[in-house]
């Protein structure tokens, strides 16, 4: 019997079954590509030799890291993106002003149960959070997909995450995977789709649960899936137009491995540097003085994480010495809080707040100097990965960032009234 996985990808390359470590070649539903797609898809894609794209349609483009561009270089990506767009006629276009791609491509029901999906960018494992296979491709694979309409992939031996028990208050997803990378480590599901189930996932928003599928890779995994229940096909109606069905692991499936975890007693959790699978209970680092303080990036920047940020920070002040940038990963994102006067209250309480971009994530802006220390809702604390080799991150959910940024230093976000 099969698992989700082995389900959607016997299903895309008409088999009744396919086996792990099998290679197949596929159809894919959807491809997405960022600003990849002018660094180097493009012109892998013209080195083939072939003059149009095999599904257009399949292919969704947008801009989201170098949002707007801040240097002659990021701006050639973005006008030969453009020219592609427009030579090839791709309807499915989104340019600088609907935000991440993580958050865009469900929004704009692009992610559905059963689909197989594939983008250039490593976080593309999102998607998973709707039941669908997603995992990202590197750019020759995906100009190859572009011209011939298939790739290959080799099938992935499945782990299984049960999650129990009843979580205490300001726990969200980003704790329950830096917890779980913090057991098996950065290398422990190398190359493995890994299902999350149990009551814990049931009770979980589907911020939580994009938040947990989109860190599936930074423990190695394939792709990261969450079955979907009702909660899934509430927030996908009225945003995908096809009919799906919905795919479900079977009782017997043979999988490599399963993991139990209780995490009633789960802490907010904070990745240390430079890892994530550094990740400690909060008390085990409060204190630490922080510079710069994130939330936003396409793991933490969604409508619940600035909710709970903004209740911390309503009629209180930014630490003097602490910086606050906070990014909203979209357009309707963005709409929302601004509509229920979030983004005020951010902005009164001294928060710098821009427009949805990848940003301080990959220091695109807001770049640390040499010494100082961040902490952040995005997903890697690697050295170097918010500017300076010698500036320290620390990860953690936004409402640990949030009363972090009020304090000036790292703390326990259930210490602060609210």
């Amino acid at each position: 019997m099969s698992t989700i996985a082995e389900k959607i990808l016997a299903d895309h390359c008409e088999k009744d079954k396919v086996e792990p470590g099998e290679i197949i070649n596929a159809t894919v539903d959807v491809i997405m590509t960022h600003e990849m797609l002018g660094m180097r898809v493009i012109d892998i894609f013209n080195e083939i030799g072939v003059e149009e794209i095999k599904e257009p349609d399949k292919l969704v483009v947008l801009l989201d890291h170098w949002v707007p561009p801040a240097s002659i270089d990021s701006a050639i990506v973005d006008k030969n993106q453009r020219k592609f767009v427009k030579d090839h006629g791709i309807k499915n276009w989104f340019d600088w002003n609907s935000g991440i791609c993580h958050q865009v491509i469900p929004e704009k029901g692009f992610a559905w149960p059963g689909a197989l999906i594939v983008g250039t960018d490593s976080h593309t494992c999102t998607y998973g959070a709707f039941g669908a296979f997603a995992t990202g491709i590197g750019s020759t694979d995906a100009a190859i997909l572009l011209a011939t309409g298939e790739l290959w992939f080799k099938v992935p031996e499945t782990i299984v995450f049960d999650l129990r028990g009843k979580l205490k208050p300001m726990i969200y997803g980003k704790d329950i995977i830096l917890k779980i990378i913090s057991e098996i480590g950065v290398e422990g599901a190398n190359y493995k789709s890994v299902e999350f189930k149990g009551e814990v996932i049931s009770n979980l928003s589907i911020d939580s649960r994009m938040t947990i599928c989109n860190m599936a890779i930074e423990m190695g995994a394939k792709t990261g899936i969450i079955e979907p229940d009702n909660k899934t096909i509430s927030w996908l109606e009225n945003r995908v137009k096809k009919s799906y069905k919905i795919v479900r692991s079977d009782p017997d499936a043979n999988i490599e491995k399963l993991y139990e975890l209780d995490l009633s007693d789960l802490e907010p959790q904070v990745a240390k540097p430079h890892s994530p699978e550094n990740s400690v209970p909060v008390g085990e680092v409060a204190g630490i003085k922080i510079d710069q303080c994130f939330i936003g990036s396409c793991t933490n920047g969604r409508y619940e994480d600035l909710e709970i940020a903004a209740k911390i920070l309503k009629n209180k002040k930014i630490h003097p010495d602490t910086r606050l940038i906070i990014v909203p990963a979209s357009k309707e994102v963005y709409l929302k809080a601004l509509e229920n006067d979030l983004i005020k209250i951010f902005i009164e309480a001294g928060a710098f707040v821009n427009y949805c971009s990848c940003g301080p994530c990959i220091g695109a802006y807001g770049v640390l100097a040499p010494g100082e220390t961040s902490l952040s809702s995005s997903n890697r604390n690697f050295i170097g990965r918010q500017g300076s080799k010698k500036a320290m991150i620390y990860l953690s959910n936004a409402a640990t960032v949030a009363a972090s940024a009020i304090m000036g230093e790292i703390t326990d976000p259930r210490t602060i009234n609210i």
